[in-house]
């Protein structure tokens, strides 16, 4: 009988497990999780979950029952040391090997922590990306306390939403010269800094974090780059992740920003493959790694048909997500190399969009409180078409309208 392993319990090792099942594989299969908990969501872990407002029973991916039903032993709790391709074993924490014909690398990625040269050991100071971290600092979210939140990207921001939203003062401390600086233009970031700035969130730019300290009677306090020291109750850590590349580094599988594989999800080394967040992949002519739920899920269902002689080339869509107080901003396409943005207001009070060029070709769109002109955009990415910047940017002329550059690239 196959066996397949797949290596780390989130949403792309969750989506390829079932994916195997649905396509029909019969063989035995088991989906290993270092976490002492089923598959579960992330993205509400900074937002609903600490609101109060989501369960953690709702949080899972998948009923407990549901791998039992379909025949996956699901492992919590047990990290893989160490990865054999030689002769496909592995090996968990506490000594267990486990062998297997296939092996799926979902491992994700892992937040950058603060150092220990700036105070990142002491106690009160959090990351946002697991479970437990939330569950960790939930106690802190309360009225009169005071944050400093690290970082300018969406889950700084959206931590710091949160806590405005709980009655936190809250300090935000960016290094670059503005908010989502790599990940946004500055139209959609000033539009999110003006929001926070409504909630009450102190925004700083070209300021970082020089160290933390803690006074004989239990004070907090930072003092950042600018010289300016405040005092704190408690630190977000929210600058960025690294993609969980160990194992596979250590197995001398390649890695390359993340686990190299091919349009497939095939590594380096035969039998092996990997998706997700952990994982680069061909895009364009580029090589590229996307966090995001659904690249996750798409990548790993591709994945999953590969390894069962059913796959084609992964082809990704990007789009991306975030929720802050009552707006949510949608994002479609990648930005990378946009040589200008036209702005478009929204039907709505408030809502606009982001429209994002290189020449006459469109890149990717950033939506705020606006589904239509989102909708419009990653269609019209996906099919490979660019509509014309000067229409865009006229209200006056409906999206469904949108006149195209006929000889746009796919």
């Amino acid at each position: 009988m196959t066996h397949i392993a797949v290596i780390g319990a989130g949403q792309a090792g969750s989506a390829l497990a079932a994916k195997l099942r649905n396509l029909g594989f019969d063989g035995r299969l088991s989906l290993i999780g270092a976490e002492p908990v089923p598959p579960y969501q992330r993205p509400p872990l900074s937002k609903k979950y600490m609101l109060g407002a989501l369960d953690k029973e709702r949080l899972f991916l998948r009923p407990e029952t549901f791998y039992a039903e379909q025949g996956i032993d699901l492992i919590t709790g047990a990290r893989v040391a160490a990865l054999d391709p030689q002769t496909m074993s592995l090996r968990i924490d506490d000594g267990t090997q486990i062998a297997a014909d296939m092996i799926a690398l979902t491992t994700g990625a892992d937040p950058i922590r603060l150092p220990d040269a700036v105070g990142g050991q002491l106690d009160n100071v959090y990351t946002m990306r697991s479970l437990a971290d939330a569950d960790a600092a939930a106690h802190e979210f309360r009225p009169g306390r005071r944050v400093l939140i690290v970082g300018g990207g969406y889950i700084g921001l959206e931590a710091a939403a949160v806590a405005a939203q709980q009655g936190v003062a809250v300090t935000l401390v960016e290094m670059a010269p503005r908010i989502l600086a790599r990940v946004a233009c500055a139209e959609t970031a000033d539009w999110v800094k003006a929001m926070h700035a409504s909630h009450g969130v102190d925004i700083r730019e070209n300021c970082g974090l020089e160290i933390l300290s803690r006074s004989p009677d239990g004070q907090l306090s930072a003092r950042l780059t600018t010289g300016a020291e405040i005092d704190i109750d408690f630190v977000i850590c929210g600058i960025g992740v690294r993609p969980s590349t160990a194992l596979a580094g250590a197995a001398g599988i390649e890695v390359d920003n993340g686990i190299k594989v091919d349009d497939y999800g095939r590594t380096s080394c035969e039998n092996i493959f990997s998706a997700g967040d952990c994982a680069s992949f061909p895009w364009k002519g580029a090589r590229i790694r996307l966090e995001s739920v659904p690249n996750a899920i798409d990548q790993a269902e591709a994945t999953a048909a590969t390894m069962l002689g059913q796959g084609s080339a992964y082809v990704a869509r990007p789009w991306f997500w975030s929720d802050q107080y009552d707006t949510k901003l949608q994002i479609a396409g990648l930005n990378t190399g946009f040589d200008h943005v036209v702005t478009r207001p929204g039907d709505k009070l408030g809502s606009q969009s982001h429209w994002y060029f290189r020449g006459t070709k469109l890149l990717a769109v950033d939506a705020v409180n606006d589904p239509r002109a989102y909708m419009t955009g990653k269609r019209l990415i996906e099919a490979g078409q660019s509509p014309v910047a000067d229409a865009v940017s006229d209200p006056a002329t409906p999206l469904k309208a949108l006149p195209l550059i006929s000889d746009c690239a796919a």
